[in-house]
């Protein structure tokens, strides 16, 4: 990933955009108490979102549209905002901003309805799509479960990634991580995948792995910054911009793998809602805007040229 442009607009104070109690404002569940944790130093500099207003509605796209969708005027999106930069809450502590909010307001101008998104925890986004949510953008990774739930439109590549203190002052194996603390968040691809490496650790005998499942990708952050996780495991764009913003309290361990398309979330078989929602990607992607979103929050290498109806993933 590039995170050159991450660090010059690195953002709002990490009490907002990466941790603490201020980023689970709006969750369904009781917010985190992880506000009392200390040590962790900030920036005060203001992050803001890409200019969606000069994206106009497109009548033969938003014509796709069911009347499910379009008769209350509006387009509900699920989203958890704690996966900065693709969604977080802005200074206000309700505004949720991020390449991928960009992208859903774009689209809901395209459908020239209003883009109304609401905050959730991860987990509960999915089952909700088709009655609480038209749709859901929360950087859902592609799975073969998943796609047994809902249809996906890709629109994004991210690879996963490991973060450690600065310093790895633990000596972090990112090839063993049995006996450590590895914080993650509940419902991620990478909390499936740290569940099938705490198996194999108890077959080969060796130490068990603790699990930290937090319903915030932040709690799972601050864990590390505060030494309560040896390390976290996430989404490549989110280990990266994490460093940018803890100010080198935070590194990488090792580099990006096992790079996957995330994709929205459409209730499944509707085929309608699907199509129209791919049209829209593709007509930001070919007229240039998502390219410009995606600049602006310093993850262009992970920009894809094809908006994909279920893909094919492994």
């Amino acid at each position: 990933m590039q995170f050159n442009q991450l660090k010059t607009i690195a953002a709002a104070a990490l009490s907002v955009a990466m941790l603490f109690s201020a980023a689970a404002c709006g969750t369904s569940d009781k917010a985190s108490d992880s506000g009392s944790d200390k040590g962790v130093s900030s920036k005060s500099v203001t992050i803001t979102s890409y200019d969606v207003s000069s994206v106009k509605k497109d009548d033969a796209i938003a014509a796709l549209l069911p009347e499910s969708v379009t008769k209350d005027g509006k387009l509900t999106i699920g989203t958890n905002p704690s996966y900065a930069p693709a969604e977080f809450l802005d200074a206000d502590g309700k505004t949720q901003i991020g390449y991928d909010m960009d992208l859903a307001r774009a689209m809901g101008n395209i459908f020239g309805l209003e883009t109304e998104i609401v905050s959730s925890n991860f987990d509960t986004i999915i089952p909700a799509i088709g009655s609480k949510y038209d749709l859901g953008i929360a950087a859902f990774t592609i799975t073969k479960e998943r796609m047994e739930s809902v249809d996906f439109v890709s629109y994004f590549t991210a690879g996963m990634g490991y973060a450690v203190a600065a310093g790895n002052p633990k000596n972090v194996d990112e090839n063993d991580l049995c006996g450590l603390n590895v914080a993650v968040e509940t419902g991620t691809v990478e909390e499936e995948a740290i569940n099938k490496t705490a198996k194999q650790c108890k077959a080969d005998g060796k130490k068990d792995i603790t699990i930290q499942s937090s319903k915030q990708q932040t709690d799972a952050t601050t864990a590390v910054v505060t030494g309560k996780a040896d390390v976290f495991f996430a989404d490549s764009p989110v280990v990266g911009y994490a460093i940018a913003q803890t100010d080198g309290q935070l590194e990488q361990l090792g580099k990006d793998f096992d790079e996957v398309p995330n994709a929205i979330a459409i209730k499944k078989g509707d085929s309608q809602t699907t199509e129209a929602v791919q049209k829209a990607m593709q007509k930001l992607m070919d007229d240039g805007t998502y390219t410009k979103i995606l600049q602006h929050w310093g993850v262009e290498s992970g920009a894809l040229d094809k908006a994909e109806v279920n893909p094919a993933v492994e």
